[in-house]
C-alpha cells in the first residue's frame, strides 16, 4: 500500500511505510469514537465537572432589574403567628394541638367549681378522659354530659370529641393472688 492512495488523497503528497506521521490526538469536544461510550462519558464529566460550563451559563445569565427589587409583590414579611400557623398545618400538627388545647382549657369549659373536682386527663381517638375526686363528681358530670360535649364541639371544633368518659378516683384491689375469690367488692366507701 506504500505506492496506492487512498480516496481524498489525490493531491497530498507520497508517502512511503518508513514515514513516520504522528498520531492525531482526538480532541476533548468530539470523541474519536461515536460509539466508545466510556469515552463519552469521561468526557463528558470533564466538561460538567471543569467548571466550563457553569461559566458559560454565569456569563449568558442576565440580570433582570426587577428580579432583585428588596420590597415586591409576594415578598412583604409576614408574622411570626402566621408562619407557624402554615408550619403546623403544612406538618399536620393542627389536630394535636387543638386537643391539647381542649386539656388546657377544661376549667374554662366547665368551671372553675367542677374543674377543682374533676381534671381532664387525656384525649385519644375522640374520647376525652376525666379524672373525677369520687363516684359522686363522676355521677353528676355523666348527668351533664351532653352539655359538656355541646360546649367542646363549639370552641374547640377541630379536637373532634365525641365522647366523655368519666373515670371515679383509684381504688386499691383488694384482689391479691390468683386463688383468690370474687368477694362483694369496694362498694363506695372512698369517695
Amino acid at each position: 500500500m506504500s505506492n496506492q492512495q487512498l480516496p481524498g488523497e489525490e493531491n497530498a503528497p507520497h508517502r512511503s511505510d518508513d514515514d513516520t506521521v504522528p498520531a492525531a490526538r482526538p480532541s476533548t469536544s468530539v470523541p474519536a469514537h461515536d460509539d466508545d461510550e466510556p469515552t463519552r462519558l469521561y468526557l463528558h464529566l470533564k466538561e460538567v465537572w471543569s467548571g466550563r460550563r457553569q461559566q458559560k451559563r454565569r456569563n449568558a445569565r442576565t440580570i433582570d432589574p426587577s428580579d432583585s427589587v428588596p420590597f415586591g409583590k409576594g415578598r412583604d414579611p409576614h408574622s411570626l403567628g402566621s408562619t407557624l400557623g402554615n408550619l403546623t398545618d403544612q406538618l399536620g400538627w393542627s389536630p394535636q394541638l387543638s386537643q391539647s388545647e381542649v386539656l388546657l382549657g377544661w376549667p374554662a369549659v366547665v368551671g372553675p367549681e367542677l374543674a377543682d373536682h374533676a381534671t381532664a386527663v387525656d384525649l385519644a381517638d375522640g374520647v376525652l378522659m376525666v379524672q373525677c375526686d369520687s363516684t359522686a363528681w363522676a355521677t353528676q358530670l355523666r348527668l351533664m354530659r351532653s352539655n359538656i360535649l355541646e360546649r367542646l364541639a363549639n370552641e374547640y371544633p377541630d379536637a373532634k370529641v365525641e365522647s366523655i368518659r368519666f373515670i371515679g378516683p383509684d381504688v386499691p384491689s383488694w384482689k391479691h393472688g390468683f386463688r383468690s375469690v370474687p368477694g362483694r367488692g369496694p362498694r363506695d366507701t372512698y369517695g
